[in-house]
């Protein structure tokens, strides 16, 4: 089961995970690793009178595309060891 779990885990670690938000203004990808791979902005988001909601925009998407990739780490590695309850960071 340890080999299994370390080869889904290196698996895991070069995918890559995306959100977007504000209707697609602000889109992000990280990898498994949890490293910011891009970051897209649509130049219709870019107000130099409204820095604040660019910001939150940006902060938005990089902590939900950090969830859709903790969420999926934790959903596959659980299907190997069967739910056993491992705490993340012993994977």
């Amino acid at each position: 089961m340890q080999r299994q779990m370390q080869e889904k885990q290196a698996d895991l670690e070069t995918q890559e995970f995306e959100a977007s938000v504000g209707g697609g203004v602000v889109r992000v990808v990280v990898s498994g690793r949890k490293e910011i791979k891009s970051v897209e902005i649509k130049p219709e988001v870019v107000d130099p009178d409204d820095i604040e909601t660019l910001q939150d925009l940006v902060m938005a998407a990089v902590n939900e595309a950090l969830r859709i990739a903790d969420e999926t780490v934790t959903r596959e590695l659980e299907e190997i060891t069967g739910g056993m309850g491992i705490p993340n960071g012993l994977f």
